[in-house]
């Protein structure tokens, strides 16, 4: 079937395509075999972090073929890119941790310099890793484009082989990354053989996908749907199913409809559908990242919603979706359970969505749950009248040790965990606080303090998974608190509080904590404190030497830590959508 040409007059790929003018680069168009209709239809970037760091991208490649046929199918030309993706996973506990964040930066920078450049009309994002996931969503809202968010999905969970030599725990349930890190804490400490070790590593990631539990990649692709970015569901089904093909098409496309219908990735994006999203990542009990990821998102829309945006609906949203790491299933489990959608109907029903937010399909929140026929399983997913908790799983903390305020992650800790009162214990960086939890030398009731691991004075602002998870698998994770100005994977479970600012390189009072300081870290009223007078604050900041220097003095990482703003406003390294003086799609 024929369709009728394109207006390309308010598109910007006629800026390529249109007139005597542009027979040079159509000339372009053709050496890549495509023919008269393909260059006057709307252009349609179809962006990938694929690559072959970790299996959380492996399969993007083959997901973006599906897109392009949607996309062709609704008589559009796509156009495949990529662009990078640093892979916590891999980069976890040692320097290449400090390019994980900075990665988000660059994801949304090449995203929109690649759709700038070669002025595609619209676009495709397709991501797999904690950090493609919002950088992709941010080059989205940065562009004002109609965008539709594709996940590569999650992986399948693993399980130890009937009769293997492994202590019995692991047998018989299903296995993530994040055993694996307390694996190597309980090796350390002497309960895990090599040979059980070795096992586990084998058997652990049995598949294409990104980490399985509702760490940060599955916390942002909830927040995808959740936010309007998605097709319903699209995020569930794990990476291995060829039915994610299907949702690849559709999101092919559900593109060329918001072009028709001029929709654009800010229609979408508002102050009500990032507190969708927020309640979203509460009752499922995701990453504290999220709380990064949010106001970053907000950023590029000139939105203000900061962290303490974010914690004050996390406080009073109910956490009752049971996932790892404080529950006991995995994505692909919330998938079998009906996903997202049954989570935002659960939510409608105790008046926590807004109903009235536009999402990719071009009708409304609302009416794409008045679509869902599943409801609570009670088992994966609680009705939202009889949560796991009354609170969300995620919580904000402010005092006098964290003005800008902090984060912790409260899923799964008893309400008697959640109050903490010890002994500073500082580290400098996060290799020093790893070295004394491997040599065992700290006491039970010590409040880890490792600072100058913030967005600017790490640089990079590290997850602390490995020092966090070997504390887990030594049988300490409830017995110390931890905090930082860095950074927690999803998978961190236990007292451990992140994003502490002003960080350490600002001047925030982490940077004056002192051994033996008494820190008191309270949940359940959402406070961090250190009994350390206003005065005696004021003596210490007096005689700080200033920020520790770091090996970082050029290249990627020292520029970023020159832009990079405050982690309560997303960590971002540029003005953001309220001071810019033009949209992309309208140049």
């Amino acid at each position: 079937m024929t369709k009728t040409p394109t207006d390309k007059t308010n598109l910007p790929s006629r800026h390529v395509t249109e007139g005597p003018s542009r027979a040079p680069h159509r000339s372009y168009f053709y050496a890549m075999g495509m023919g008269d209709e393909d260059i006057h239809q709307p252009f349609v970037g179809v962006a990938t972090c694929w690559n072959e760091a970790a299996p959380c991208n492996i399969a993007l490649n083959r997901q973006a073929q599906s897109v392009k046929l949607g996309v062709k199918e609704a008589h559009g030309t796509p156009r495949e890119f990529t662009t990078i993706t640093v892979t916590d996973g891999i980069a976890m506990g040692h320097e290449g941790m400090r390019s994980s964040l900075a990665s988000r930066e660059a994801i949304a920078d090449t995203v929109e310099l690649t759709m700038r450049g070669h002025c595609y009309d619209a676009i495709v994002g397709l991501a797999g890793c904690d950090k493609s996931l919002p950088g992709m969503m941010m080059a989205m809202v940065r562009l004002n484009t109609p965008s539709v968010f594709i996940y590569g999905g999650s992986i399948l969970p693993g399980r130890v082989p009937a009769g293997s030599d492994v202590p019995a725990e692991y047998a018989g349930r299903d296995l993530t990354v994040q055993d694996m890190f307390e694996a190597v804490g309980r090796h350390q400490a002497g309960d895990l053989s090599d040979a059980a070790l070795e096992i586990l590593e084998r058997v652990a990631c049995p598949s294409a996908g990104a980490c399985g539990g509702q760490f940060t990649a599955n916390t942002m692709a909830c927040v995808s749907e959740a936010i309007g970015l998605a097709l319903p569901n699209s995020s569930g089904a794990p990476a291995p199913y060829e039915s994610r093909d299907q949702y690849c098409i559709a999101s092919g496309v559900a593109v060329m409809n918001l072009i028709e219908k001029n929709i654009r990735a800010r229609d979408i994006v508002t102050r009500k559908s990032l507190e969708n999203a927020a309640r979203v990542v509460a009752c499922t009990g995701g990453s504290t990242n999220a709380g990064l990821h949010l106001p970053a998102i907000a950023h590029e829309a000139g939105i203000d919603f900061n962290l303490q945006d974010v914690c004050d609906i996390f406080r009073d949203t109910p956490y009752f979706v049971d996932l790892k790491p404080g529950g006991a299933y995995v994505a692909k489990d919330l998938y079998e359970a009906g996903g997202v959608p049954v989570v935002m109907k659960e939510l409608r029903k105790a008046g926590l969505i807004h109903e009235d937010c536009i999402t990719v399909t071009g009708r409304s929140i609302g009416e794409e749950i008045d679509e869902v026929s599943l409801e609570a399983d009670g088992r994966v997913i609680y009705p939202v009248e009889t949560p796991i908790t009354k609170t969300g799983g995620v919580i904000g903390l402010m005092g006098n040790l964290a003005p800008e305020g902090a984060i912790v992650k409260v899923a799964g800790m008893e309400a008697q965990h959640q109050l903490f009162t010890g002994p500073a214990r500082v580290f400098e960086c996060e290799e020093d606080a790893f070295a004394a939890v491997k040599a065992r030398e700290y006491e039970e009731g010590d409040v880890f303090v490792i600072r100058n691991e913030g967005p600017a004075g790490g640089p990079g602002m590290r997850e602390m998974l490995a020092t966090t998870a070997a504390l887990s698998g030594q049988g300490m994770g409830k017995k110390v608190a931890l905090i930082t100005d860095g950074r927690f994977s999803g998978a961190t479970r236990g007292f451990c509080v992140g994003h502490v600012g002003p960080e350490a390189a600002h001047g925030g009072p982490i940077a004056f904590v002192r051994d033996g300081d008494v820190i008191t870290l309270n949940a359940i009223e959402g406070t961090i404190s250190v009994n350390v007078s206003d005065d005696e604050m004021e003596t210490r900041r007096a005689d700080w030497a200033g920020p520790r220097k770091t090996i970082y003095a050029s290249g990627a990482l020292w520029k970023y830590a020159q832009l990079v703003g405050s982690a309560q406003s997303g960590a971002c390294t540029h003005p953001g959508g309220s001071e810019e003086a033009h949209v992309y799609m309208d140049l």
